[in-house]
């Protein structure tokens, strides 16, 4: 059995690890190479795996003669700057417990424009949640299962919630959640709660169809799934889920009902105004919550240098995502497959 990637040798342990290793592009390149095709090299034309190197630093398939960069397809390709300088951002991004904002990633890296940090950053965001992730729970655990209204977001309104926008939440009970102090409900109290991995989505508007929409993508079948008793989940049981709900509503303290989803909630608002000061537009909010989901289900690793290899890892299969993409994600244009 595998024991994972290991600091020092599968990637840098400290900053000075990580200068030693990356003085310059052609060892980045070959970093990315052994991380993009860990099994060796394979044609995306072809699916050959005989190549040779050219002088630019191209991997010539035997096959085919197709030339392909490292970085084709990915958020770094076509990049003018140096890898080296990614790699940097990466582990900028990456080592600091809360993030960074675009202001702060420009002043370190000593960028020209704003946008530049920007565009830098939200290329790293989609790289940060993989569209094939496990989904969470599973028989015999707990989710719990809720929404959360997140203010200070602009470029739009929901209605009558003004500047709120709902955000569904799902979050994990550790096992160890089930034991030691616990509510008048019997439920842990939120000091007492351990929390496991966390989904969270945007929701179109607040109490519809959206939130058990989203417990069948995030959720597996045969999960216990908690509850404040809103009307729309009591469908649960009928796609295999095991439902516990509890009125929040007629509850002392509302937050013991579902502990998890607040702790979450309260967090993940924390890090809205004190790492982005709340700049945040609506159409970039999802991109928000995958960076927190990244950072809090990792939350655990003792060595921040495996969070720099995990974005990379996913860097390497993320599409390139243009500025014009970055700005308007819901008027993507299709890009060509054919990077070379």
């Amino acid at each position: 059995m595998g024991t994972g990637p290991v600091a020092g040798v599968d990637y840098p342990a400290t900053y000075q690890q990580l200068l030693k290793w990356f003085p310059d592009d052609d060892s980045c390149v070959e970093y990315l190479a052994r991380l993009r095709w860990p099994d060796g090299f394979v044609c995306p034309a072809c699916d050959g795996g005989q190549f040779w190197r050219t002088g630019r630093g191209l991997w010539m398939c035997r096959s085919c003669s197709r030339g392909t960069s490292v970085t084709a397809g990915t958020i770094f390709h076509r990049t003018r700057t140096p890898l080296s300088t990614w790699f940097a951002a990466i582990w900028f991004v990456t080592s600091q417990k809360n993030g960074v904002s675009a202001l702060g990633l420009q002043r370190v890296l000593g960028f020209g424009s704003y946008q530049t940090a920007w565009a830098w950053l939200h290329k790293l965001r989609r790289a940060m949640v993989r569209p094939d992730r496990d989904r969470i729970g599973g028989p015999g655990t707990v989710v719990e299962l809720d929404e959360t209204l997140i203010g200070g977001v602009s470029g739009g309104t929901m209605g009558g919630y003004a500047d709120k926008v709902p955000v569904m939440i799902a979050v994990e009970l550790d096992p160890s959640a089930t034991s030691g102090s616990r509510t008048r409900a019997g439920r842990p109290s939120r000091r007492q709660v351990r929390l496991g991995r966390v989904r969270m989505q945007v929701a179109q508007r607040p109490n519809t169809v959206d939130l058990l929409v989203f417990a069948q993508a995030v959720i597996e079948p045969g999960t216990t799934i908690r509850t404040d008793g809103a009307t729309i989940l009591k469908r649960l049981p009928d796609h295999g889920f095991k439902h516990e709900p509890t009125n929040g509503y007629a509850a002392t303290d509302p937050a013991t009902v579902l502990p998890g989803v607040h702790l979450v909630a309260s967090l993940l608002k924390r890090w809205f105004i004190g790492t982005l000061h709340y700049r945040v537009e609506v159409q970039q909010l999802p991109y928000y919550l995958d960076e927190y989901t990244f950072r809090f289900n990792r939350r655990g690793a003792k060595s921040r240098g495996l969070l720099f290899y995990r974005l990379l890892q996913q860097a390497v299969g993320t599409d390139p995502n243009p500025l014009h993409q970055l700005l308007k994600p819901h008027e993507q244009q299709a890009e060509s497959s054919n990077w070379c």
